[in-house]
């Protein structure tokens, strides 16, 4: 097997992989091996059609595809391994030659790794962020916690915005039940607009046991077609009111919900969190101006085929993280009305900036001669084994080579970063 290798523009390859014809006849007879059974000729049993009659009958490129696709793979690898390149994207294959007798020759272009050249990356300026915390702040932080320790209790008076109405409804346009318009039992927050608009305030003031008939009209952009627009009558019958019932703010409230004993303690733990989470968003955003701005100062091409296949890739790590939940890149499509491609070109602002980040970074750690120690090291594997609620040294065991190179080099980068936002200057 031989390969050329062509630069193109924009750090694009072009590879020209040559396979032999004695290989690829190979391939065509294993093709032969596995499909013989599918050809029914007269005069022979099934599965015993010679190779040489099935090309005769169905034309001598009959196996073709399927040898291309047991060679390709194989001579891909190979031809990358032989070129040395960096290549960061998934090859656009097109077959050149595919001729029985003659070298089976096709052509890979792939997106080849380019690098950064820094501009100014030292004394990067950014504003300084202000760490404050307002009365306001801390009274909402002490409403959410409220909020949190709240209970429902029912009440015998008209129904209020914020209370909850226990419902039964059934929905008809001029008098015909719709698909999708009737339930039973349903509690309902008055206020929360959660339902068609106008629904909710013509229950405002309504008591346990009243019947009550909602007219309203379904947006023109309803998401049902055969809904929108139309007027509708909701028969609703009230089961129950509820209202949320909240604990006082006091002392005795700062003993059940936290570890101190007066409510000034508790305000002052709260201003103190309010603080560290204020100043980690704080640090958190002079990192990102800092390193929008390096990135702004560096030259680099990145083509595009590389930006693809990073969203491609970030796709495929969200399916992931969903079917943790349960759930599949299907339904999520249907939830958001998105598509594979939508999805994906959503992504393409991000995975630009990501890859636009790590080249930058890489350069720096160049740069700077930023080196990752074994003790660095260690401490990163000590963290993981924690995390995963596992012995150190099974850690170590189940890691590869390469695993252990991308936590270096992760490390690396974050030094890189850290660098960086040190030599940065606030304003």
């Amino acid at each position: 097997m031989s390969v050329q290798i062509e630069m193109l523009e924009k750090n694009m390859a072009k590879l020209t992989i040559d396979v032999p014809a004695d290989e690829f006849e190979k391939a065509i007879t294993k093709a032969y091996n596995k499909n013989k059974g599918q050809f029914n000729i007269p005069g022979f049993r099934k599965g015993k059609v010679p190779q040489m009659m099935i090309e005769r009958m169905y034309g001598p490129a009959v196996f073709y595809e399927e040898a291309a696709n047991y060679v390709m793979p194989e001579a891909y690898e190979t031809a990358v391994n032989e070129s040395n390149l960096e290549i960061v994207s998934r090859p656009v294959v097109d077959v050149t030659q595919m001729e029985k007798g003659k070298d089976f020759i096709f052509t890979a272009e792939v997106a080849v790794k380019p690098e950064a050249t820094l501009g100014e990356y030292k004394g990067i300026e950014v504003e300084k962020a202000a760490i404050e915390v307002t009365d306001e702040e801390i009274e909402a932080e002490l409403k959410k916690t409220q909020e949190q320790n709240s209970r429902e209790i029912t009440v015998e008076r008209p129904a209020e915005n914020g209370d909850t109405v226990v419902i039964d409804y059934a929905g008809s346009i001029d008098g015909v039940a719709f698909e999708g318009g009737t339930d039973q039992g349903h509690a309902l927050v008055l206020g929360s607009n959660t339902f068609i608009p106008g629904f909710e305030e013509q229950l405002v003031g309504a008591v346990a046991g009243s019947d009550v008939d909602v007219h309203v009209t379904f947006p023109e952009d309803y998401h049902a077609a055969e809904l929108a627009g139309k007027e509708a009558v909701f028969a609703c019958t009230v089961h129950e009111v509820k209202t949320k019932e909240y604990p006082e703010i006091d002392d005795e409230f700062a003993q059940d919900v936290s570890e101190f004993d007066t409510l000034a303690e508790y305000k002052e733990d709260i201003k103190k969190n309010l603080v560290s989470k204020k100043e980690t968003e704080a640090k958190n955003a002079k990192q990102q101006a800092v390193m929008d701005k390096i990135i702004e100062n560096a030259t680099m091409e990145i083509p595009d085929a590389m930006v693809d296949t990073q969203a491609e890739n970030m796709v495929d790590e969200y399916a992931q993280r969903l079917s943790y939940q349960g759930l599949s890149m299907d339904q999520y499509f249907q939830f958001t009305g998105m598509n594979a491609q939508s999805f994906k070109e959503q992504l393409k602002p991000q995975a630009l900036k990501n890859i636009q980040s790590r080249l930058v970074l890489e350069a720096v750690i160049a740069a700077e001669n930023i080196e990752v120690s074994d003790e660095e090291m260690e401490t990163e594997i000590e963290k993981m084994a924690s995390m995963y609620q596992m012995e150190v040294d099974k850690v170590k065991e189940l890691l590869g080579d390469a695993e252990k190179e991308n936590i270096k080099k992760d490390i690396a980068a974050q030094k890189a970063v850290d660098f960086v936002t040190e030599a940065a200057v606030e304003k």
